[in-house]
């Protein structure tokens, strides 16, 4: 069976959603043939350049501009409308990559290629299983098509907030945002703990800066360190010297242990060694988090889908806010002096439950393709 991903590089998470999902069906389907392509890329080098460049600027140097139009494409048909209109003229792009691969299936983990297949769908182009996995926690306009076969989407209350911008329930399934399996194996905390060179008798703050490297992450170190209790802190800058360098010349002089760390791809190992994580609200980072069961302090949300994000988290009892601005030692001396406050919501991201998602996809893709077949 073959089966193509089409993504986009706008963001780390779609195509962590996307290699999840192949790394599944490698190991778990010997008939899987997955090739994962990054859309935009594969249509025009340039186009690419232009939509991430301009996604990364607008989210991090104008998010007021971009949370406008998140909020305008959301609601308003004409500005659907324009989006629609460039997808329509790349569309048949695609074409000779999916005559070339000849898939049984397609997987889509972003807006335009979603929309770029459905276009050839409707002009009868294409006639497989299109299959839609959507990578936050509230559903925006710009994935919503009448040719998608299935969408994966990360909770039970986006059943009814599809169905409300019409989208049929039926091929509607809530089975969670595809991650790497392991992220859902449970380890001894101490001997992570001890692993890493940590005490196992301390709780342990992980600190992330997103696949943007935001520098307000430092800030927030230099706020919780005054906290006049014991703990430790794990810092992950991601692939931004300037942060970790600007770290490195702080932290000797901490009071709090803290572990310093670039990059790494074994993020898993961290998250399973914390007691709160502060962060991003990014849809896959926030997915993980909640696999590993961990409490989460939100900070810098970009206006649109993560501010969604956000509000979903702090809504279910999963996350709290740490508002831009505005000292956080106290929220977070909150969370570690009241233990049946983290706890129960320790237990809130415990009780979202969505390891089977990868296995009830899989499933699912092969339901579709065998019904395709018929």
């Amino acid at each position: 069976m073959n089966i193509l991903i089409l993504s986009a590089s706008t963001g780390g998470g779609h195509m962590r959603a996307s290699r999840a999902i192949e790394n599944y069906m490698s190991e778990h389907d010997e008939s899987a043939n997955v090739k994962i392509v990054d859309s935009l890329l594969y249509i025009n080098p340039i186009l690419n350049k232009t939509v991430t460049s301009g996604y990364v600027y607008l989210a991090t140097k104008t998010p007021k501009i971009y949370g406008k139009l998140y909020e305008l494409t959301n609601k308003e048909d004409r500005w659907i409308s324009f989006v629609s209109r460039l997808n329509y003229l790349f569309a048949n792009k695609l074409l000779p990559l999916i005559d070339e691969f000849k898939p049984d299936v397609i997987i889509t983990t972003h807006p335009f290629p979603t929309e770029m297949v459905s276009i050839l769908k409707s002009k009868e182009l294409v006639n497989i299983p299109l299959v839609c996995i959507m990578t936050d926690y509230a559903p925006h306009k710009t994935w919503v098509n009448q040719q998608v076969d299935a969408y994966i989407v990360s909770n039970d209350d986006m059943v009814k907030e599809m169905s409300n911008i019409g989208i049929k329930e039926e091929v509607i399934y809530p089975y969670g945002i595809p991650i790497e399996q392991v992220f859902f194996e449970k380890k001894d905390k101490d001997l992570v703990l001890d692993e890493l060179e940590l005490n196992p008798n301390l709780p342990t703050i992980l600190m992330m800066a997103g696949s943007f490297g935001v520098t307000n992450v430092f800030k927030i170190y230099e706020d919780i360190i005054n906290i006049n209790r014991d703990f430790q802190v794990i810092v992950i800058t991601g692939k931004n010297q300037k942060l970790y360098d600007e770290f490195a010349k702080v932290i000797n002089k901490s009071e709090k242990q803290t572990k310093l760390i670039y990059f790494t791809d074994e993020v898993n190992k961290f998250m399973q060694a914390a007691d709160i994580i502060i962060t991003k609200p990014g849809g896959l980072t926030i997915t993980e988090a909640l696999a590993s069961n961990i409490p989460m302090a939100i900070f810098d949300a970009i206006p649109g889908q993560e501010e969604e994000n956000a509000d979903f988290l702090i809504n279910h009892n999963m996350a709290i806010k740490l508002e831009k601005g505005q000292s956080c030692d106290k929220l977070i001396e909150e969370l570690l002096i009241n233990k049946e406050k983290l706890n129960n919501m320790k237990e809130a991201c415990k009780s979202f439950d969505k390891n089977d998602s990868s296995k009830n996809i899989c499933a699912l893709i092969n339901e579709l393709v065998e019904n395709n077949k018929i």
